[in-house]
């Protein structure tokens, strides 16, 4: 699956989320690092999720640029 991932300035290092599993983010000192680390968190949640006996969300949120 392809999930969307927000990446965001935090201060002196960088966080990602990601809107379809809500509670699954990851930090990290450059945007590189933190693709990584959010990569293995939407592993380990998907994991943890499935685990549980839980359902495993499907993607559904887009990200776009638009201009202003």
């Amino acid at each position: 699956m392809r999930y969307a991932v927000v990446i965001e300035k935090a201060g002196r290092n960088y966080s990602a989320y990601v809107p379809d599993l809500p509670g699954c983010i990851a930090t990290g000192a450059t945007v590189e690092a933190v693709e990584q680390e959010i990569r293995e968190a939407i592993r380990f949640h998907i994991e943890g999720l499935m685990a549980d006996g839980e359902p495993v969300p499907e993607p559904t949120s887009r990200a776009e640029y638009v201009d202003a």
